[in-house]
């Protein structure tokens, strides 16, 4: 029989005399009480983390929401019109993003007695009318500013502040004065006579830092008509830095900047020889002495240096008519030297002939465009074949062969050939003319003409657009905003540049055009597809830097 005080089985903390037992389930009683403490202490502080966790993003919302705008995107106009009736208006047409707000816009001069802004010649002391160089929203068209400057206009040249540590992005040449303005604001940053007796010419060449003041300077390629100078200015103030340097006892007609893998400079000079590569090192060391001090040398470039003269000789011909980078990313760049004869491809690092095409005569300036998917930069020229006639050809990049060609009706105030690159790796291409099947005429087309697309994948189809009466001064195809936004930038005005008359500057969406241009099957073999699947796959084209 149990007794009440004795321990069981059944009641195992009860056992023993001396009570341990019942100790010890005290004991595990307070343990569990501390634990349920610990728990409901952690539960409180996970609670207050959730809470905070909560109102923190609560907040975030409600900044990005309510306080801080939401970026705007830039609303375009599809198309847009400047019209400036009674002035003259020049070649240059230059894109470049001049409100900061990461869209492009337009920059190009036009003479007036008045702009745009009800700015006068009169008011700026400037004798009327007088030239304005104008920056307008590439959005809309409106003018962002315009600077009246002194008649006449001679040339002018932009994206010169890129990376140079210059506070200024355009340099214009008129009357007889050389003006750096500020893309951004219009403002004059520096103004200078030009080189005394001598008439500088384009491209102005963006050195080095010759004269230690932390900004890139530049030079001027200039000539008296008998002999070729070279003029160094300074990127800040644009003082002479120096003395002119002579370059040749004949007039050259062209000249580049070419800078090889060992970080030395060249000036390309075109000679009535050929084309020819002379140290800026050496050039630095005639104008000042010690100026060469900080400028590289390539060994491998002097080894072929003449003795005598320092020249390099690169292309070797009686009848050099042009000379062009093949890109501006590559280091160094290939040369494309255009002849009276051929079209040839220089190696620009180890100056070896990479191709030669042979052509009767090339009409106008070369472009680049990727027709096929290599990853180099195809070549487009304009050849006159004749009877009022010109064959466009587009030649690869690699070997120089021939891709694809098309013969149009030219006419003489036809803008270059242009490319705009797509998200595909290949490019859209622009040409101008007329079909010769849409004249009964071999005469001179005037000024009536037509733009055509080219979309590589569809190489048997061009889309035609409508035909173009005004004449036009100068062209650009670009992207206004990056990687998006293809459009036409015309700029036309009368027949003789500088003289008076209409002059309109025009923006146009590339696309806008498509639904209502004409496809026209060239060549052989023509594609399959029908016109609707040829004018969807020219809209659902996406654009991309190169």
């Amino acid at each position: 029989m149990e007794t009440t005080g004795s321990a069981t089985e059944g009641d195992p903390l009860k056992r023993g005399e001396d009570g341990a037992e019942t100790g010890t389930a005290t004991e595990l009683k307070k343990k569990s009480c501390k634990e349920v403490l610990g728990l409901s202490k952690l539960t409180h502080w996970r609670t207050a983390v959730f809470f905070f966790s909560l109102f923190l993003c609560l907040t975030i919302v409600f900044a990005f929401s309510f306080i801080i705008p939401c970026p705007v995107r830039p609303q375009y106009r599809i198309t847009w019109n400047r019209t400036f009736s009674q002035a003259a208006t020049y070649d240059f047409l230059a894109v470049e993003d001049t409100s900061k707000d990461k869209v492009n816009d337009v920059l190009f001069v036009v003479k007036d007695t008045e702009g745009s802004q009800n700015n006068t010649c009169v008011n700026a002391g400037l004798p009327s009318p007088c030239v304005f160089l104008l920056a307008v929203d590439g959005t809309d068209g409106e003018t962002l500013w315009e600077r009246p400057l002194a008649p006449e206009f001679h040339w002018a040249q932009c994206g010169l502040d890129e990376e140079t540590g210059r506070n200024w992005g355009c340099l214009l040449s008129h009357s007889d004065q050389l003006t750096a303005i500020d893309k951004h604001t219009g403002n004059i940053m520096w103004q200078q006579p030009q080189p005394t007796g001598l008439r500088s010419t384009l491209p102005v060449l963006s050195v080095p830092d010759l004269d230690g003041d932390k900004v890139e300077d530049v030079a001027l390629v200039a000539s008296d008509n008998t002999q070729t100078h070279l003029v160094f200015l300074s990127g800040k103030t644009g003082l002479e830095i120096g003395s002119t340097v002579v370059l040749d006892s004949t007039e050259t007609t062209s000249h580049l900047l070419h800078r090889t893998t060992e970080g030395s400079h060249y000036v390309l000079l075109q000679k009535d020889t050929g084309l020819y590569g002379l140290a800026l090192w050496r050039i630095a060391a005639q104008a000042k002495a010690g100026m060469e001090a900080g400028l590289k040398k390539d060994k491998h470039w002097e080894k072929n240096a003449s003795a005598a003269s320092g020249l390099v000789p690169i292309f070797e011909s009686d009848s050099v008519r042009r000379v062009l980078r093949t890109g501006e990313t590559d280091d160094p760049p290939n040369l494309l030297v255009v002849t009276a004869k051929d079209v040839a491809l220089v190696d620009g690092k180890h100056l070896q002939l990479v191709w030669r095409f042979n052509t009767s005569s090339v009409l106008s300036e070369p472009s680049f465009g990727h027709f096929n998917k290599d990853g180099l930069l195809d070549v487009v020229i304009e050849e006159d074949i004749g009877n009022n006639t010109k064959r466009v050809i587009i030649l690869d990049g690699k070997s120089g062969g021939v891709l694809w060609e098309v013969n149009l009706l030219k006419s003489p105030n036809s803008p270059i050939p242009a490319s705009i690159h797509t998200a595909n790796s290949f490019s859209v291409f622009v040409f101008w003319g007329m079909m010769p099947s849409d004249s009964n005429s071999s005469e001179p087309l005037g000024s009536d003409q037509h733009s055509y697309l080219l979309n590589p994948l569809y190489s048997k189809v061009l889309l035609e657009s409508t035909s173009f009466t005004d004449h036009i001064i100068a062209f650009k195809a670009t992207l206004l905003e990056r990687g998006r936004h293809a459009a036409y930038i015309l700029l036309t005005g009368p027949e003789t540049e500088g003289a008076e008359g209409t002059v309109v500057l025009r923006k146009q969406k590339l696309k806008q055009g498509v639904p209502d241009s004409k496809v026209l099957r060239i060549g052989s073999g023509g594609s399959t597809e029908t016109n609707d699947d040829i004018k969807e796959a020219f809209n659902r084209l996406r654009f991309s830097e190169w």
